[in-house]
Formats: C-alpha cells, sequence, structure tokens
C-alpha cells in the first residue's frame, strides 16, 4: 500500500500584513505537491493577528487594503485547464484560546455601504472578543453593551479556498466568484469536499479565512474570525470542469453562485444543480428541474461581500445511491480517517 504523501507547510508568522498574499491569481506558488498530496498547514485570521486585545478596533491597528490573507498558492502537478481540483477538509482547528468579529464602518448587511450610497453615517465600529474552548467545542459570546453571556456550538470553518480565476485575471481575497474565493459558506467544514474548476496550469490553489463559527449570511460581515491549523487533501478530477464551485458531504450535493443582485446568485446555483443533477441521475432538464424544486434547501452564504453567494443543497437522502466525480468524496473520506 502505497503511503499517502505530506507536506507540512509553516506561515511565517513575523511577516508584516503587506507581505502577506490578498489575492487569487498572480502570486507565484509557495509549494509543489502532487495530487492525493495531505497538506498541513496554518492560515492567519482575516486582520492577519493585528487586531488581538479587548479595546481594539480594526481602524486602529489593521490596514483595510490588507484584510483576508491566504495560505498558498499550492501548485497541483497534472492540473491542467479543464480539469477540477477536490480539496477535501480533514480538519480545521483554531490554533489560539480566542476569536474576533467586529462592526467595520460601511461593511456589513444592515448598512450603508460604498456600493449602496446612503447619506447616514456609519454604525458603531465595535469588536467582541470570544474565549474559544476547543476541547469543550464552545464559542463564548459575551454582549457589549450587556450582562448576557452565552456560549455556543464551536462549528470551525473555512470562508475562504480557490483557484486562480479564468484569462489570468487577478481577484481580491474579499470576493467570491467562479473560481471560489471568499465564498463563507459554513458548509467548508471538515468533512466536506470542495470541486473547483481549474483554470491555469497547476490550479495555483490558496485558502484562509478561519472562522471559530459563522451565520448563514454572516450578517455585520465579519464572522468569529480567528487563526486555524488545517489538515486538506488534494485530488484531481482529469477532464471535468466545474463551472461554479460544487460542494459534497455525506449528506449533502452542494451547488454555489456568487453575484449581486442576490436572486441571479440564486439562479446559479439553482441551475447548476439542475444540470448536476441531470448528469447525475439521467434526468431531462425539465425533469430535473421539478425535482430540485421540490427537495432542495436554499440558504445564503453571505450578504456583505462585494457580490452575495448563495449555496443550494440536495439532500442525498431523497436520490438513488449514485456517486458524483467518480466517488472522490467517497474515496477521501477513506483517505482522510
Amino acid at each position: 500500500m502505497t503511503a499517502t504523501p505530506r507536506l507540512d507547510f509553516e506561515i511565517d508568522e513575523d511577516l508584516p500584513p503587506s507581505s502577506l498574499l490578498y489575492t487569487f491569481g498572480g502570486a507565484a506558488p509557495v509549494a509543489s505537491v502532487v495530487p492525493g498530496t495531505r497538506i498541513c498547514t496554518r492560515t492567519r485570521d482575516a486582520f492577519a493577528g493585528a487586531l488581538r486585545h479587548p479595546g481594539q478596533l480594526p481602524s486602529q491597528v489593521s490596514d483595510s487594503r490588507f484584510l483576508n490573507p491566504q495560505t498558498g498558492p499550492f501548485f497541483v502537478e497534472g492540473a491542467q485547464p479543464g480539469d477540477s481540483l477536490a480539496v477535501h477538509f480533514v480538519d480545521i482547528v483554531p490554533r489560539g484560546t480566542w476569536g474576533v468579529s467586529a462592526t467595520v464602518p460601511f461593511f456589513g448587511a444592515l448598512t450603508s455601504t460604498p456600493e449602496t450610497a446612503m447619506l447616514q453615517p456609519a454604525l458603531p465600529e465595535m469588536a467582541w472578543f470570544y474565549e474559544l474552548d476547543v476541547a469543550g467545542g464552545t464559542v463564548r459570546y459575551q454582549a457589549q453593551e450587556s450582562t448576557l453571556t452565552l456560549d455556543l456550538p464551536l462549528d470551525p470553518m473555512h470562508g475562504t479556498v480557490g483557484v486562480a480565476p479564468p484569462l489570468h485575471e487577478v481577484r481580491s481575497s474579499l470576493a467570491p466568484g467562479s473560481w471560489g474565493g471568499n465564498m463563507d459558506s459554513p458548509e467548508v467544514r471538515r468533512g466536506s469536499t470542495v470541486y473547483l474548476g481549474v483554470n491555469v496550469e497547476g490550479a495555483l490553489l490558496s485558502f484562509g479565512d478561519g472562522h471559530a463559527r459563522q451565520s448563514e449570511g454572516e450578517t455585520c460581515g465579519v464572522a468569529i474570525e480567528c487563526a486555524m491549523d488545517s489538515t486538506i487533501i488534494v485530488e484531481l478530477v482529469k477532464g471535468s470542469y466545474t463551472d461554479w464551485p460544487r460542494i459534497e458531504t455525506d449528506e449533502f450535493w452542494m451547488t454555489t453562485g456568487s453575484a449581486k443582485p442576490m436572486e441571479d446568485a440564486f439562479r446559479i446555483a439553482h441551475l447548476d444543480m439542475v444540470r448536476w443533477m441531470s448528469e447525475l441521475l439521467g434526468l431531462s432538464t425539465m425533469d430535473a428541474y421539478q425535482l430540485v424544486t421540490q427537495t432542495v434547501l436554499s440558504p445564503i452564504a453571505n450578504a456583505v461581500d462585494k457580490v452575495y453567494t448563495v449555496v443550494c443543497k440536495m439532500p442525498k437522502k431523497f436520490l438513488p445511491p449514485v456517486s458524483a466525480m467518480g466517488g472522490m468524496h467517497q474515496r477521501l473520506r477513506v483517505a482522510a480517517g
């Protein structure tokens, strides 16, 4: 039995925020891996570690040009345009004992923004620090303006995972799109497999933006941000291109769409699910359309990025036993174990 290749990739914790990676595309790879490699690495939080003490505010300690640093990119040997990467999240563990959320001026779902310009002043800038009990599986919410304290379930995830975009574009790590990027979907958690279409040789995979937990929608725009120790397995699906990121878990097949207005993100995700079900189940387009209409869930991943992301979730329990991507998710689950 051949051993699974492994890469232990350390990030330089001493690098200043301005020296980190904040794009998908446009950067040289930090390492080359063969398909099937288990990558064990770290990611920084969205503020690159600058916001770390109660009493600090984002505008006092961080530069808004340098948010969402990425770990990578990783060059996947053999990956060519027209293929897809399968990125399986084996483990996502907060590296410290705290996480932080904040309200950022003119950012979030319930405030004016530069794109939705209004006369109102910005909402108050505030920061909430959360105690993380990794062993106990909780994060502690403490209200700022009252005495309420709650222990919420820890649910680590990565807000960003993506490859270099098409046409050799370079896109901000604050934005989602067909390449993945800042989708902010809570579905990108331990045990999930993300499928990403390859647009350039080597794919150039990056990920980051760890969240100790996050609501569907990430309403104020900032989840419980924290640094992560993460393990992924990267595989390659030759000759099968994924137009938009797809996610598979043991319970669901999922498609995503990122656009503004939000109804267009909904349409992209649902159209892709119709096509996927048509392919997997041998259905006509109209029959697949009807099946999707009666079965799927449609959570909003985020309502705050440069464009919005909607997820379409098909429960596997409703369908006959079929495998997607040649059974890649099932094989990666075994490899992860």
